[in-house]
């Protein structure tokens, strides 16, 4: 019996950590880990998630778990996985043992789309937000290109140094001179829209909507955590991009 408690925690942990790991909000997290411990006949479930860790614990057992949660990404497609899976628990589908070793799957090996889709998704994003802004269509090209490095150096930076936003920073520095060679190369006419949209695949813009909706749910911490991690982002950005305007900017005015 015991043992069946505890791999009931381990799976409640490991469902929210995958979560909260893919981007979900802290509410969905912990009504994701209760129902699983509803449905295992367990309705006495207490969880606490923040951005950093989850606890769990069975009022029928004296012991409390906790999970640390990693590096937070946005893989919604995992959140989905998870969310299937609980279904199919509820549903009495799977066992818990099968739910166990499903999720063990979900956080190892769940498909993500190609680099080279990304890229060219984050391209063609940087080009249509650029002309949504009010830049020109002689920009949309430039913007195109620019926009698909910058989310590539992003990439390769990361993969090369293990550096919380120092990747986002120094993408947004490629970002700036690659703008700014287009413009002084007669290729582009505008330097601001080009950067406006180049940056936006970069732009936190789901962590700053869970931080909203974690905050207003009364997830105070979490919603800070995240919160102070997206301005960070957003502050190696702009530094990226003023580091640019600071060297160049008496030739581009």
């Amino acid at each position: 019996m015991e043992k069946t408690k505890n791999l009931l925690i381990d799976t409640c942990l490991l469902a929210g950590k995958i979560m909260m790991e893919s981007g979900s909000e802290v509410y969905r997290v912990e009504d994701t880990m209760n129902r699983i411990a509803e449905n295992a006949n367990e309705p006495d479930s207490k969880s606490y998630v923040t951005a950093t860790g989850i606890f769990m614990g069975l009022k029928s057992s004296h012991s409390t778990q906790i999970e640390n949660v990693g590096e937070r990404n946005i893989n919604l497609e995992k959140v989905e996985a998870v969310n299937q899976l609980s279904r199919e628990f509820a549903e009495k589908s799977v066992n818990l043992t099968t739910l166990y070793q499903q999720l063990k799957k979900i956080d190892k090996n769940t498909p993500e789309f190609p680099l080279s889709i990304q890229i060219l998704s984050a391209a063609f994003l940087s080009a249509f937000l650029m002309i949504l802004f009010g830049g020109s269509w002689l920009n949309f090209i430039p913007t195109l290109l620019i926009g698909g490095v910058g989310y590539s150096a992003k990439h390769l930076i990361k993969q090369s140094f293990d550096l919380r936003f120092f990747d986002t920073f120094l993408a947004s520095l490629v970002i700036g001179l690659l703008a700014f060679a287009f413009t002084q190369t007669n290729l582009a006419v505008s330097f601001d829209y080009m950067c406006i949209g180049a940056v936006m695949p970069l732009v936190p813009g789901v962590a700053i909507t869970a931080s909203l909706r974690d905050t207003l749910a009364g997830h105070l911490v979490s919603g800070l955590v995240r919160g102070t991690e997206a301005i960070i982002v957003a502050a190696a950005i702009a530094i990226g991009i003023a580091c640019v305007l600071s060297i160049f900017g008496g030739i581009l005015t």
